[in-house]
């Protein structure tokens, strides 16, 4: 009798799993269209609340990635790869059309110093090139080819200021001569400070500012390519990144953090290469710290965490014939001298640190400019007018 109602129960049992296949199948098939019929894209998208209760909507992967594809096609047969050879052997890099004239924007350490220049387009097309402009200090060069314009595809600028950190961004290059390679990723941080590539008559490096940050893979070869934004727009060239040692090969082991020389100093210089072969950049003469702990800000004895702190002025400079103070007074902190002045805004506009100082220079002033920088001095805040000099 147990053994019948074991057999019935399991009989059942299948029976109950056919039937929720059979259903389960069904079901599939009904909710199938015979047609795909297009949906708008805003309709398509799911929702997730905002932290503000809002609700925002996040592009499906399908639709950023059907984006992407359009935007290589539009952009890749504007972005070139350069073979160069110098006194020291050979190399290459990338570079983008930015005319119909033929000028190509790179980095100065991918021009520079080069005894002959090949510029090789998607299309397969291969030209020699001429450098007519380089700029140590932003680490920008321009490349001149003879190209029939028809052939020539212009990336447009975007405006850097107003890039977003989290925005995706995409960077078309040649990695390890791996010519047309796009990755992707999102900007970091904006207002980096890196040394430029010109030494000071005291040995240290003057400051390049307005670098963008970004983790889309940057390795050897992408140098002087663009850094592009969903809009196809070039919001920044690729210039270094942060390396952890060397590989088994002997390559530079990326970090995921990259460095890209903005858009808007692109604006500023190029055309001045184009021009003159050079960029005359504004001098201020100090110099102060890119970050401050809690411990030297207490050492120095300042009113503020924010500002930038002048550590020291060039004697002669611009800054020191304005009166600007340096600091000259021991503390606890070896290397670190108390008594300088706190720079909190540059013509009325605040600043929070040297990095925006070092920004508001390079795209907002020229040689020769009278700028007022705000100081904090003994408790006392006073503005003090400086005229901009010119790097040598």
């Amino acid at each position: 009798m147990q053994k019948r109602t074991i057999r019935i129960i399991a009989f059942l049992l299948v029976i109950f799993l056919v039937g929720s296949a059979c259903r389960l199948t069904r079901t599939t098939e009904q909710t199938t269209p015979e047609a795909a019929v297009p949906v708008p894209l805003e309709e398509s998208l799911p929702t997730l609340p905002a932290l503000s209760g809002e609700t925002i909507l996040v592009p499906e992967y399908t639709a950023l990635e059907g984006s992407l594809e359009a935007l290589y096609k539009a952009l890749s047969p504007g972005v070139v790869s350069l073979q160069y050879t110098t006194a020291e052997g050979s190399g290459q890099g990338t570079g983008f059309v930015i005319d119909k004239e033929g000028h190509i924007v790179t980095n100065y350490h991918v021009a520079s110093d080069v005894t002959e220049l090949e510029v090789h387009f998607s299309s397969g097309l291969k030209v020699y090139g001429t450098v007519i402009g380089s700029d140590m200090d932003s680490d920008l060069a321009v490349v001149l080819v003879d190209v029939d314009p028809d052939l020539l595809v212009p990336l447009p600028l975007g405006d850097s200021n107003a890039v977003q950190v989290g925005q995706t961004v995409v960077a078309i290059g040649n990695p390890y001569g791996l010519s047309g390679t796009m990755t992707m990723g999102i900007v970091s941080a904006r207002g980096r400070v890196l040394d430029s590539m010109r030494q000071t008559e005291t040995g240290t490096y003057y400051s390049s500012g307005d670098t963008i940050q970004t983790d889309a893979l940057i390795n050897p070869g992408n140098s002087g390519g663009p850094l592009i934004n969903l809009n196809g727009e070039v919001i920044g060239v690729n210039r270094a990144i942060q390396t952890a040692g060397t590989s088994i090969t002997g390559g530079a082991v990326n970090t995921g953090i990259g460095f890209a020389i903005s858009s808007n100093t692109v604006r500023k210089v190029v055309p001045s290469l184009i021009e003159s072969g050079f960029y005359a950049y504004p001098y201020l003469g100090l110099s102060s710290y890119s970050n401050m702990s809690l411990a030297m800000i207490e050492a120095l004895n300042l009113p503020q965490s924010t500002g930038a702190y002048v550590a020291s002025v060039v004697a002669g400079g611009p800054a020191d014939d304005a009166g600007i103070r340096g600091g000259t007074q021991p503390t606890a902190v070896q290397g670190l001298t108390r008594g300088g002045d706190l720079i909190i805004a540059v013509d009325g506009i605040e600043i929070k640190d040297f990095s925006e100082l070092m920004s508001y220079l390079v795209l907002e002033t020229s040689v020769g400019d009278e700028i007022i920088l705000t100081v904090i001095r003994s408790g006392q805040t006073m503005d003090i007018p400086v005229i901009l000099g010119q790097r040598e």
